[in-house]
């Protein structure tokens, strides 16, 4: 999910299903214990911070009290001032009127949490203030510190479980085990609850009946639910299994010996995103479509095209959210299919959409940003959802990449769960009321996300992302991490994960945690933004950490405008802006496209060197500055303090894919080759830029979703990759779905109807073929893999930067290369003085490459004059 709305990153925008799911629905219980009227769910704004201090918004600066139960048992309160500590954590509190707990009732606390608790105040003009309490700090306080390295979920010793769940404000929990009950024992100081088992519990189908009192009903309900640690579940996640997940049966054969591809440093990485349904749903050549064996099957299309993208030069393979999902039915037999023949309609018919709009909630596609349970493998892509092999074939598709030469990473979405309350899709917050997630002010639970919200700033949240990512690390094998909007985690939380990781060795764990590469979306946005609550991992905080951020600014740059424009044709420099304008008045006068194609062309030239705050460079004004003084929106332009700390991208799962935005912005009449030029010209900006790149599956081959810019719930229809180029590239498969896109529609429309925009064979292959290329390029020239802002600013310049730049072409030298991007209908010839007399070619990779234009770009020694093709990226080698 690419997040905020500041800064224009792209956005995934969440429609009915997502927005149900966040919905709260109606409580499941097995029993209720009758209770007086309280607060609403959204009306508790007294948060009782630690053991010693409640702060209150709204009340009066005198004594009030919290009351606990049904028999108003009182701890009294006093009114008091934070401490320094206390405003280090709690900065968006600290306007607030503060209270000390009296001494004499602070042995009342453990018991207090476990009931109705109220914060009550007589004001001075005779009227009595209540509210509810958020009480994640003082459980925290009380628990947190003694509970945060315990071993939860189901642990084996010797062929023995014992079954563990943090549960500090639960009255009782029992463990429901096989269709009997088993009574579990509370640990007082840590707030868990415990049983041992016997060697027949393996295998056997769980979950934990926990008796508490629900702030979101006003009542204390016994919760039937499931571990929020399992190791495996049974279908549609009914039930936890116990599982060992160090079972030699659950091992594919050769886990225990499997080989890994040479780790490459982050800074290196070329990453390919790939949602696990779209890879191979129709691909005719897979034995296991959309499923985690598909990445197995070595000689199908997808597949053989994987290896293809691995011999050139792609190192990780970056797996769309595998973790278990709330949407999707598991079982293949309810899983719905549209009835239309959806082949038979127009290419620019809304009947498609329409059709499959009326099976998206229960057919077998989500991209899976709704967390059901974090640490196991979601059931929709195994063979068998009940059961182990969603585990087992995951390790074996986990081998199939590795195999392949590619890396696993893998896409997690801690920063939001896909219910709260009593919806029978919340989990964390049916076993510890109004903990898990992030509350408001208000005590309602924060949506910025896009659904409920999780606060990995409270101990136990974050230990929960620590512990998940180790067990998919150790127990998978996976080779990487992209957090979902990691701007709403703390730093200190993505720090800490990085730390758990680094710990891991060959020798005790099987893998090599320091060589797991981490990066996320650094977006900055909600209710945690500008360091609200705690110091975000967002893109400016985590640069110098070696965790990597996605970074919009080249991206927006080399597309055009924003996500949200009204009119989708506003262009950028690899679209057209000013060199091949379209007829959108939106991009303005000619000499207002020429400033801002320039602007963006600075904005590229900052994305080449990593996104460096501290490289310096002429920019196009003719004045000397900084990547952190150059303007993006507002916010500055660099931020990366080393190569590795920005990702760059064209594009990704969210928003239009490249080609679609190309189409939206390119002239209508522009032709099949020069929109296969334009795509790998874009790609190229990311490809040739110093630290990690990713592109979205298919991009190299025209991938189009029909113009939808937010698949996530559209169906095979829309989302399916074609390997085979005979079945099209995916365009014109009918009107993108109405919920976010009808107000593009009257754009689409004319686009999806012109057969000339539908590329064929030769331009899928072509574009392909020339990316390829560009990969090996990458691979072998070490100029490519600076570590410093000091190595960038040695070996990368740009040499006709300055008030004389042409619109529409940048030229880089690096090192040894020098590297021309032409986005101009017209052919270019960029002189650099310096170097007139020095031996330059055309890169091998080009020359004798797949791309015969491009193979004509020629260098004139005499005058250091570079000759390059229209809407062609050439590479030039010195020697």
């Amino acid at each position: 999910m690419n997040g905020p709305l500041r800064n224009g990153p792209l956005r995934r925008t969440v429609a009915a299903v997502a927005m149900v799911l966040c919905a709260a629905a109606l409580p499941a219980t097995s029993s209720a214990t009758a209770a007086a009227p309280t607060p609403t769910p959204a009306d508790a704004q007294a948060q009782w911070i630690d053991r010693d201090t409640v702060i209150w918004k709204g009340a009066e600066h005198t004594a009030a009290q919290l009351e606990s139960g049904t028999q108003g048992k009182r701890i009294r309160l006093t009114p008091g001032t934070l401490s320094p500590s206390e405003r280090l954590a709690y900065p968006h509190l600290t306007g607030y009127p503060a209270f000390t707990v009296d001494p004499r009732d602070r042995g009342l606390a453990r018991t207090a949490l476990r009931d109705k608790l109220l914060a009550t105040q007589r004001r001075a003009d005779g009227r009595r203030a209540t509210t509810g309490v958020q009480i994640p700090g003082v459980l925290d306080d009380l628990y947190g510190a003694r509970a945060r390295h315990a071993a939860l979920g189901p642990v084996f010793h010797h062929g023995r479980p014992t079954l563990s769940v943090w549960a500090p404000t639960a009255r009782t929990v029992a463990l429901e085990l096989d269709g009997r009950t088993v009574p579990m024992r509370r640990e007082d100081a840590t707030g868990i609850w415990r049983v041992q088992g016997t060697r027949d519990w393996a295998g056997k189908p769980y979950r934990y009946l926990v008796t508490v009192w629900a702030p979101t009903v006003g009542k204390t309900v016994t919760n039937k639910v499931t571990d929020p640690y399992s190791t495996a579940l049974t279908a549609d996640s009914a039930r936890s299994l116990v599982t060992d997940l160090d079972d030699p049966k659950l091992a594919p054969a050769g886990w225990s010996r499997l080989t890994k591809p040479a780790a490459v440093p982050l800074r290196r990485a070329r990453i390919q995103e790939v949602q696990i349904r779209d890879f191979s749903v129709e691909d005719r050549t897979s034995r296991h479509p959309g499923q985690y064996l598909a990445l197995t099957d070595r000689r199908s299309d997808g597949m053989r095209h994987l290896a293809s993208l691995a011999r050139s030069g792609t190192s990780y393979v970056h797996l769309l959210p595998a973790f278990d999902f709330a949407t999707t039915p598991e079982r293949r037999a309810d899983q719905e299919r549209p009835g239309c023949d959806l082949a038979s309609y127009a290419p620019d018919s809304d009947s498609q959409q329409d059709c499959v709009g009326k099976s998206a909630a229960h057919d077998a596609y989500n991209w899976g940003y709704d967390p059901l349970h974090y640490t196991v493998p979601e059931g929709a892509y195994a063979s068998d959802p009940e059961g182990p092999a969603r585990t087992v074939e995951f390790r074996r598709m986990v081998q199939g990449l590795n195999g392949a030469g590619l890396r696993t990473v893998m896409d997690v979405v801690y920063n939001h769960t896909a219910a709260s309350g009593q919806d029978p899709h919340s989990v964390l917050d049916r076993i510890v009321p109004g903990y898990y997630q992030r509350l408001l002010d208000d005590g309602s639970v924060a949506t910025s996300t896009c659904c409920s919200g999780t606060a990995p700033e409270h101990t136990m949240m974050g230990k929960l992302v620590v512990d998940s990512v180790v067990t998919w690390a150790k127990e998978y094998k996976v080779d990487g991490f992209r957090f979902d909007l990691m701007g709403h985690h703390p730093k200190a939380n993505i720090l800490a994960v990085r730390k758990a990781l680094d710990a891991l060795t060959p020798r005790k764990d099987g893998v090599d945690g320091k060589s797991i590469v981490l990066y996320g979306e650094g977006w900055n946005f909600g209710e945690a933004a500008n360091d609200a609550r705690f110091v975000q991992a967002t893109q400016r905080n985590m640069a110098g950490t070696g965790i990597a951020t996605f970074s919009d600014r080249a991206r927006d740059a080399v597309r055009g405008g924003s996500p949200f424009d009204g009119d989708p044709g506003i262009q950028g420099f690899a679209s057209g802006l000013y060199t091949d304008p379209n007829s959108s008045k939106e991009n303005g006068s000619p000499a207002e496209q020429r400033t801002r194609l320039l602007h963006y062309q600075d904005l590229l030239k900052v994305g080449l060197t990593g996104n460096l705050a501290g490289y310096t460079f002429t920019d196009t004004t003719g004045h000397r500055v900084r990547g952190s003084q150059l303007d993006y929106n507002g916010a500055p332009a660099g931020y990366a303090a080393a190569p590795g700390d920005a990702l760059a991208y064209a594009d990704a799962h969210d928003n239009e894919t490249l080609y679609d935005a190309l189409a939206y912005k390119l002239p209508q009449r522009t032709g099949a080759a020069d929109r296969s030029r334009m795509q790998v010209l874009a790609l190229a900006t990311a490809a040739l830029s110093q630290g990690p790149a990713l592109s979205q599956a298919g991009s190299d081959l025209l991938r189009s979703k029909s113009l939808d810019r937010n698949s996530f719930d559209s169906g095979d229809w829309f989302n399916a990759l074609h390997w085979n180029c005979t079945d099209g590239n995916g365009f014109g498969r009918g009107l993108p779905p109405a919920a976010d896109n009808k107000d593009k529609w009257p754009y689409a429309k004319p686009l999806l109807a012109d057969l000339a925009l539908r590329p064929g064979c030769a331009a899928i292959s072509d574009t392909s073929a020339a990316y390829r290329d560009l990969l090996r390029i990458h691979t072998t020239e070490p100029a490519f893999g600076l570590a410093t802002t000091a190595a960038v600013q040695r070996a990368l310049s740009f040499p006709l930067s300055g008030k004389a730049e042409t619109p529409g072409v940048l030229t880089m030298r690096l090192g040894n290369l020098v590297v021309v991007f032409n986005a101009t209908p017209h052919q270019q010839h960029q002189t650099v003085r310096d170097l007139a007399g020095e031996r330059y070619a055309l890169h091998p990779a080009q020359a004798h490459g797949a791309d015969r234009t491009t193979a004509t770009a020629s260098y004139a020694r005499s005058s250091g004059t570079f000759t390059v093709p229209a809407r062609t990226v050439a590479v030039y080698r010195r020697g």
